[in-house]
């Protein structure tokens, strides 16, 4: 069964995508994924705000795009994703070199993991060389589809 065929899935999707309020992101994931995206960005005609953290901006980006490209930092790209969220969830989104420099910060507050039932023929480990402690987590959610089993951490500060 596919994503869009998996009813449960979808209706799960949404629910997410109503409480989120912005997106962050790494560039390479940005560059990988805009071709898809488009001007409206990972989260279609939501058209959630996307903060994109790189060292340097592109020199093009879809116009009227939800794009906003962070060249200042981590700590940055939050704070204004925090704004433009109001009271919404911010999500870190794609790429684990990015999901890892935030959890590494400190700045991630849950960890959800979107298992799907498709083995890559490569990839980057998200949680290799993240410290040298160990970051407690407590299970909070698990929820099986066809399409994926969806996990959610609190991290235990």
């Amino acid at each position: 069964m596919g994503v869009r065929e998996d009813e449960r899935n979808q209706q799960l999707m949404a629910a997410w995508l109503g409480s989120l309020g912005a997106v962050i992101t790494g560039r390479r994931n940005y560059d990988d994924a805009v071709p898809w995206w488009g001007a409206d960005g990972p989260t279609g005609p939501a058209r959630r705000p996307v903060f994109v953290v790189t060292h340097e901006a592109p020199k093009e980006s879809p116009e009227g795009g939800v794009y906003t490209f962070v060249t200042d930092g981590l700590e940055s790209a939050l704070e204004q994703a925090r704004a433009v969220a109001q009271d919404k969830d911010v999500t870190v989104m794609g790429g684990a070199n990015i999901g890892r420099q935030y959890i590494a910060a400190g700045l991630v507050d849950e960890i959800s993991i979107h298992l799907v039932p498709v083995l890559f023929h490569s990839g980057t480990r998200m949680f290799e060389n993240l410290s040298s402690e160990h970051i407690e987590l407590e299970p909070v959610e698990v929820i099986e589809t066809p399409s994926a089993t969806h996990l959610r951490y609190r991290v235990v500060k």
